[in-house]
Formats: structure tokens, C-alpha cells, sequence
């Protein structure tokens, strides 16, 4: 008798269109956003995804005479995965083209996360260069250009550029202004001394950094190369082990006396780079929606096709109740990244960037534990998945900060609380319910009550998002459940009147 025949095993999800996505598509909906959503579900480009993983980058420090390279050797994978998000332009700041590249950004990150980190630093280096137009004239063109040139060289040589960034110190972490690296004046520019304890992408061609130069916290472009060939004065020291985004490099560096150009005036860094912190949040965003949509097509790739007690998992009540919940939750982060990308409102911004990049890993769990043992596997790839999932709510600002600058946002511009309260009131009575039990809390809100509030907030615009663009029932799940208490703590504890099989319908990939 054959011992090893395989039987009720769930066939390969392959060979679909990653942008064949509801909640997407009621955004952008152009041929090619589709062939770049089947390039991303074709077996060929998952397994560069994995390859990219399995590989990841390892630091050369000296070349074999014992001199000093500083280089990081990538698998081929990470370069070819790289050169397609460029020649589709998902690195571009380019003006009224940022829906679009939101859509292509979440559909091409679905095939492997971690090289999306240098390209949507590139992405929103350009706002801050802005702020120099002299620096800007020179370097946007090559930041927005199609062409993926690796390589140590002069970066005003080459034919496109990567911009990574440099701003965490040991002492400070998430507190900049404990910034210790010190900017010296020299002629044309300044000479950076210091140690920065993560820096994204460190294969870059150019870095926005800050340093204490002599007026205060200051912004600054440091090249690798000097404009002559020669090595700017930046050393990689090391690469951060971490839990996930294995594919990019992240690194310890050193500056000393590193040449660097200043960005907007001295003492008015954080003010200048808070440009680039805002397009990375909305990357954060975009970037844990693109996780909970991946997580989601698995799970309900899973259950469409394994049986168990009889029926197909899919048709059992109790995981019914799950996948249409994780659905829901996929499709309201889809929905307010993508709102958020057509109109970048910063007190939005702030409040999506904590409650969304919160539920991805709640949410990844919950997706991994939909396949049961077959999910705890790598073979699966829901581990890389669920191992990338925190990660969006660390970068730039994790919870605390991320909440408190809300309440920042809400002192500071209070035309900002007007504008999100124009966004959700008079959608629907249980959002304008919502809102009372908020009551005076936007305007005099206690740091120790900051999640608490910014939670509730992001649920009132994310379900005034989805009456306003979303599925109907999608919708009003979202509303009787997340605010209309009809719900447990658990996923797969929406209440009968659900209508599962729509919102189903909408997640189950087609192949």
C-alpha cells in the first residue's frame, strides 16, 4: 500500500493577479497596474521573494589587500526585484502621480517587503530635498529617473539614485534631538562626526541625516562617493541581525568629518525631514496593508480548497467568521492607505500610521493560524510574513510616538481636527455616535489616554472611509463591529447578521 500519496493538500497559490483586490481597484484600475499585479503572483517572482530572504546581504568591510570597501553584497534577487519597483516607478515623488505609485507600491510589495525599504526612502527623500532647490534641481531628477544603477560611484555620474536615511542614535532612538553628531562648517558644506545606531539602506547613493551643526539640529545630504571618485568618509560598522525584513540591509555607521551638503537652515532639521518622515509613514501604512492582503489571499486560498470534517474549510460557520473578519480588517487599512495617498492630510496620516501598522501583526497571526501547521512552516511563507508584520509600527515613530504626535498634530494645527471631523461626521449615526463618546477628548486629550483615543480615531475614519468607497457590507460589518460593540477581542467574532459570503466572495483569489 503507497504510503505517500498526497491528498488534501491545498494546490500552490500561483499564476494570479495580486492586484485583482476590491478594495484596490475602487482606487486605480489600469492595464498596467494588472500586468504588474501578474508579474507579482507568478511563481517566478515569489521565489525571488524568497530567494532574496534566504539570501540575505552580508557587509564586506575591507577587500582582500586590507583595504577599506564598505560594500554590501545583495543576492541577485534583491536586484532584480529592485530594478522592477524602479522601471515602475514605485521609488518617484513625482507630482499628481501618487495615487498611482500608492497602488503599484501595495500590489509589488506583496512579493517580497523588504527591498520596498530604500524605495520608499527614495520616494520621500525628494519633499525634503525640495526645501534646498539648488540640491533639489540637482539630485530629483536622478531620484525620479527609471534606471536602477548600482554602484559605489559619483552620484551626480550615474543614471539613477537610491536615497537612504540616517537619523537613529544610540542614546536617542526615536528622540532626534538627543542627536549627538556634530556638523562642522567647512568650505562648501560641512563635515559630519558621529555614530548613527540604524541606517536604512546603507548601499545608498545619498543619505538624509541630521547633526548638530553650529545653530542647532540640522539637515544634511551626505553622498558615499565625493564628487571626485574618492570615498566619502562613511563607515559601515556592522548589519543589524533582525527579527524580519531580512532582504535589506540595515546598519550601524560611522561619520568621520563625512562631507555633507545642509538642507534648509540650520537648527530646523526635524522641521526639514519631517517631509520624508511623513511619506515613510504613509509607506508604513501602505506596507501593512499590502501584509494584511497577502495574509488574507493565503488564508482564503487555504480554506478554499482543504478539507476538513467533511466540507471545504471555507464553508464551515467558524472559519467563515474569520476570513470574513481578517477581510474586513485587510480592506479598511487597503481603503485608508490608499485615501491617504490621493490627499496626505497629516493629522490622518498620524492617526492611520498608529492603528494600522498596530493590527498587522494581530492580523498575521491570525492569517497563519487559518493554514494550522501548514502555516507554521516556511515552505508556507506566512513566517517571513508574520516576521515582517511588526515592523511597519517600529519604522518611523513606533505606537507611543506615532500617538503622540497625533496629539501634537491636534495642538498645534487645530484646523486639522476640523478637517477630520468635515471627513467623517453625518456618514453614518453609529460614526456620529462614535464621535460623542469622544466628546472633548480632541481637544484636551492626556498623554496617558493618547492609544486610547488615536485608536477610536482611526476606527471613525476608517469606517467613515469604507461607507464612502468601500462594499456596502463591508461597511456595515466594519460599523457594527468595531464600533458598534457588536464584537468580541478575538478574529471570527462578527455577529450572524453578517453577510459572510460577499465579503468572502471578495477575498478568495482567482486563479
Amino acid at each position: 500500500m503507497a504510503t505517500h500519496e498526497v491528498t488534501n493538500q491545498v494546490p500552490p497559490l500561483s499564476g494570479h493577479d495580486v492586484a485583482d483586490d476590491p478594495a484596490l481597484l475602487s482606487w486605480l484600475d489600469t492595464p498596467d497596474l494588472h500586468e504588474l499585479g501578474r508579474l507579482a503572483g507568478s511563481d517566478e517572482w515569489q521565489e525571488q521573494g524568497r530567494l532574496a530572504n534566504a539570501y540575505p546581504p552580508v557587509l564586506r568591510t575591507h577587500d582582500r589587500y586590507g583595504n577599506r570597501i564598505d560594500e554590501v553584497e545583495f543576492h541577485p534577487a534583491w536586484h532584480e526585484l529592485t530594478k522592477v519597483a524602479i522601471s515602475n516607478g514605485l521609488h518617484a515623488y513625482v507630482d499628481d502621480h501618487h495615487v498611482e505609485r500608492a497602488a503599484k507600491f501595495y500590489v509589488w510589495s506583496q512579493v517580497e517587503a523588504g527591498h520596498g525599504c530604500p524605495i520608499s526612502m527614495t520616494y520621500a527623500a525628494v519633499p525634503a530635498l525640495r526645501v534646498a532647490p539648488d540640491l533639489a534641481g540637482l539630485y530629483e531628477p536622478l531620484l525620479t529617473a527609471r534606471n536602477y544603477d548600482f554602484g559605489l560611484r559619483a552620484p551626480l555620474s550615474k543614471t539613477g539614485l537610491i536615497a537612504g536615511m540616517s537619523m537613529t542614535e544610540k542614546q536617542g532612538g526615536s528622540d532626534v534631538r538627543a542627536n549627538t553628531t556634530v556638523a562642522k562648517p567647512v568650505q562648501d558644506g560641512y563635515v559630519l562626526t558621529g555614530h548613527k545606531w540604524f541606517t536604512s539602506a546603507p548601499m545608498s547613493d545619498v543619505f538624509l541625516t541630521l547633526a548638530q551643526a553650529p545653530g542647532g539640529l540640522t539637515c544634511f545630504l551626505v553622498p558615499r562617493v565625493l564628487p571626485d571618485g574618492t570615498r566619502n568618509r562613511f563607515f559601515l560598522q556592522r548589519l543589524k541581525d533582525k527579527l524580519g525584513n531580512k532582504s535589506n540591509a540595515s546598519a550601524e555607521i560611522e561619520y568621520d568629518e563625512a562631507f555633507a551638503h545642509r538642507v534648509g537652515d540650520e537648527g530646523r532639521g526635524v522641521r526639514t525631514i519631517i517631509e520624508m518622515v511623513n511619506m515613510t509613514r504613509l509607506d508604513c501604512v501602505l506596507g501593512s496593508a499590502a501584509g494584511m492582503r497577502a495574509g488574507l489571499r493565503q488564508a482564503a486560498h487555504h480554506a478554499a480548497h482543504r478539507k476538513a470534517f467533511g466540507k471545504y474549510l471555507i464553508d464551515q460557520p467558524a472559519m467563515r467568521n474569520v476570513l470574513a473578519d481578517l477581510a474586513i480588517e485587510s480592506e479598511a487599512a487597503t481603503t485608508a492607505a490608499m485615501w491617504l495617498a490621493e490627499h496626505r492630510p497629516r493629522l490622518g496620516l498620524a492617526v492611520t500610521k498608529y492603528w494600522v501598522c498596530k493590527r498587522g501583526p494581530v492580523h498575521a497571526a491570525e492569517a497563519l493560524e487559518c493554514l494550522g501547521g501548514n502555516g507554521y512552516i516556511e515552505d508556507s511563507g506566512m513566517p517571513r510574513l508574520f516576521r515582517e508584520s511588526p515592523l511597519m509600527s517600529i519604522w518611523e515613530g513606533s505606537g507611543n510616538v506615532a500617538a503622540l504626535d497625533v496629539l501634537r498634530a491636534m495642538k498645534k494645527e487645530p484646523e486639522s481636527v476640523q478637517e477630520f471631523l468635515a471627513t467623517v461626521t453625518g456618514v453614518d449615526a453609529r460614526i456620529d455616535n462614535a464621535l460623542k463618546d469622544l466628546g472633548t477628548a480632541l481637544s484636551d486629550v492626556d498623554e496617558s489616554q493618547a492609544r486610547r483615543v488615536v485608536e477610536k480615531m482611526a476606527l471613525i475614519l476608517q469606517g467613515a472611509l469604507l461607507v464612502r468607497h468601500g462594499h456596502p457590507a463591508v461597511a456595515d460589518a466594519f460599523l457594527g463591529s468595531r464600533l458598534g460593540g457588536d464584537w468580541g477581542v478575538a478574529f471570527g467574532t462578527l455577529p450572524k447578521s453578517t453577510d459572510f459570503s460577499a465579503i468572502i466572495d471578495r477575498a478568495v483569489p482567482k486563479l
